[in-house]
């Protein structure tokens, strides 16, 4: 194949992949039915590599919480732990994704991690035992939250099989992690996925 027949191969596949691209939206109902507001669905596509990490990540302690409780970042992605609480905190991890232990330090001071595998990273605080958080790592540009109706929308996820991972400290399975093997259409899917 000569070089421009490979390049025009090579465009039509892309255009092609782009063509079905498609919305995804997936609603998370709890054992009563009711919605799941804060589970993070996340839908692994073939061929799709991780995003590059982009931006400043942080998670705050303020007011003796963590701040976001619960923050999506890709494989790669370094997150600033500041503490804007007058009393000093010891962040720390013991999840096999991220080990980690920031010693103690105070107000406006901060530390950084650099979460190099994905998976869940529980969140704790050496001094104040109420504070809980997790920092969730993925491998795929698809992650997101469900809203307060339990539900959450995803644009442009490729067509065809793909792995759908719903995670919530609520659900009753290993690593509270529900997942589904789910085939994407190319006008798109539109699912619920009710957890135990």
């Amino acid at each position: 194949m000569t070089v421009r027949l490979f390049l025009l191969a090579a465009t039509s596949v892309f255009y092609a992949s782009a063509a079905f691209a498609a919305p995804v939206t997936i609603d998370v109902r709890g054992p009563d039915g009711k919605p799941i507001a804060g589970a993070v669905v996340a839908v692994e596509a073939p061929g799709v590599a991780t995003p590059p990490p982009r931006g400043a990540y942080s998670v705050e302690q303020r007011n003796i919480q963590f701040q976001p409780h619960v923050l999506i970042v890709p494989v790669g992605a370094s997150v600033a732990f500041p503490n804007r609480d007058k009393v000093r905190h010891h962040v720390y991890s013991f999840s096999k994704p991220k080990k980690f232990d920031l010693k103690l330090y105070g107000r406006e001071e901060a530390r950084t991690v650099t979460f190099d595998k994905p998976g869940v990273v529980a969140l704790g605080c050496n001094i104040h035992d109420s504070m809980s958080g997790f920092v969730f790592v993925v491998s795929t540009p698809f992650a997101a939250q469900t809203n307060t109706t339990g539900r959450v929308a995803l644009q442009g996820v490729p067509a065809g099989a793909v792995t759908v991972r719903v995670w919530h400290p609520s659900i009753r399975a290993p690593g509270n992690t529900l997942v589904q093997a789910l085939r994407v259409a190319p006008n798109g899917l539109s699912t619920t996925v009710n957890a135990r």
